[in-house]
Parts: structure tokens; sequence; C-alpha cells
């Protein structure tokens, strides 16, 4: 099965102003649209790829030029990560890329001076990935603001608890027009389960494994899990992620879900080659052989 379509023409009837599927109290008005998350998942219902890279890595400028080479090769979302020094749900991979990153000067602010004109090379959906304590530091409003002045569609905050999101930061994220993506794991309740897909939209991010991140040869033992969020009906599409790193653990997960999220394979092949055109070849290459 071939996951990687369309390079050429992807998303080129794409508009750089959309706006999140989920208005605001009071509406966006007459001139509201659907996300491009939303887009991507009404346009391509299955074999979504969507890849995470850690910003400022492997050099502190490569961040644009990895996404514009992600865009080119045919990749349908990006993760933008956020380094931080104790990013607990991350392995070593995906650790030391954000102390590599770190220590080449790389921040929030840096990272947002990066993206400013990325909406005149990029049309794919963006995602922001990160821990809640610099994010805090920036300022929660005045991260949101930069994120819909860049162009960023969505965030994903792992350990932001539901009940802050919910009484504190969703009404700022909406306010922005951002997507607000939850994770799920095989130990996530039922109820959990149902009360994150009511109070997100975009897709939900199902964790292969109740396990830090890292690349996985086989994913025969979560058929079990898979099958019971899929028995679920939400409302949701789900990308699966934490593992992903050959054609074996790719087929598994699109056959469970929209498609998946490839994190330590792609650092993995940067740390391999240092070249970024040639990491993502390769990544591809080893999802599609």
């Amino acid at each position: 099965m071939n996951y990687i379509e369309n390079k050429e023409n992807k998303n080129n009837n794409c508009n750089l102003e959309q706006r999140s599927s989920t208005p605001p109290s009071g509406g966006w008005g007459a001139d509201w649209k659907a996300s491009r998350i939303n887009q991507l998942f009404q346009n391509k219902k299955e074999n979504i790829l969507s890849i995470y890279f850690t910003a400022g890595f492997p050099k502190l400028e490569d961040t644009v030029p990895t996404m514009e080479c992600l865009q080119k090769n045919g990749v349908d979302m990006l993760e933008i990560g956020i380094p931080f020094s104790d990013p607990m749900a991350d392995g070593v991979v995906i650790q030391n890329s954000g102390q590599k990153a770190l220590k080449n000067g790389m921040s929030i602010r840096r990272l947002f001076s990066q993206l400013t004109d990325v909406r005149k090379k990029i049309e794919i959906p963006l995602v922001m990935m990160g821990y809640l304590n610099p994010i805090m530091q920036y300022g929660f409003e005045k991260f949101c603001i930069e994120c819909k002045r860049v162009g960023v569609d969505g965030m994903i905050i792992p350990d932001l608890p539901m009940s802050d999101y919910l009484n504190e930061y969703k009404p700022v994220a909406e306010k922005y027009g951002l997507e607000f993506i939850f994770l799920i794991t095989p130990e996530t309740s039922d109820e959990r389960i149902r009360e994150i897909d009511d109070n997100t939209n975009g897709f939900i991010y199902m964790v292969s494994s109740a396990a830090i991140t890292g690349t996985q040869n086989s994913f025969d033992a979560q058929t079990g899990y898979f099958n019971r969020i899929n028995s679920m009906n939400l409302k949701n599409p789900r990308l699966i992620g934490f593992g992903v790193s050959n054609k074996a653990t790719l087929d598994m997960v699109c056959r469970y879900s929209s498609g998946a999220i490839v994190g330590s394979a792609f650092i993995k092949a940067l740390n391999e080659t240092s070249d970024i055109e040639t990491a993502v070849k390769l990544v591809l290459k080893n999802l599609n052989k």
C-alpha cells in the first residue's frame, strides 16, 4: 500500500486563512471556514501520515527547511516539537534531539520568529506539540496569539489536565481558532475517552502503548486496544503514534485508524544522515519497503 500520494498537487486548494472547525462563543461570523486539520480528514479518510520533528534540530535554522522538505515529499501534516528539558512522554531519541535544539539556542520566541512567513511556503496542517511549563512561562494566551499569527492550526500539550483545559484554557484556544488535540492510551478509561471526544476537535492522538516514544517492530499485542477504541464509534478521527517505524507498524495502525504519526524514526534518520532531504527519503523508504 502506498501512503505517500499526490506529492506534487497536495492541498493546492488550501486556503491559508482557514480557521477552527469549532467557532468560539458568538461564532466566527460569515467568514468562518473549516480548519486545515478538518479539511485534511474530510478529504483523506485513510493512510494519513503526520511527522513529528524537533524545532531547531539538528541545526537551529533547520526548522522551516525540514517542514518544506516533508511537505514536498508528500507528508500530510506536521507536528512541530517544542524542545523542553524534561519531556516526560519522550524516549531517549526525542529527548536527545530536544537537548541539542536547546543547546543550539531554540526557544518558543525563536521558533515563532522562524515561523513568521511559513504560510508563504507551507500549506499542510501544522500542530505545535510541547509541554505546559515552557508554554506557561511564555504565556498561554500570548502563545495562542502567536500560533494564530504564523498559521499554526492546533496544539498538543500532553501534561495539561483535562479539568484545567476545560476551566481555563479551552476558551482561550477557541478564541484564536486553535484545535486542541488530546492523547489517549490503552489505560484510558472509556469514560475519559468520551470526555475527550466531546471536548476536542480535529483528531484524537491514539498512543499505541502505555510507554514513552520510540520505535517498535510490531503492534500485534495492541489489537484488543485498537478494536476497543473503534467499537466506541467516536466522532473524532484518530491517528496512532508512538513506535511507528516501518511498513509493518504503519500498515497495522492504518488498518485501525485514519493514519499514523511518526516521530522517533524521523529523528533517528536525521541523526544518521545530518541531511534533511536524505533523512526524509530514508524514513519514507522504511515506511513503504
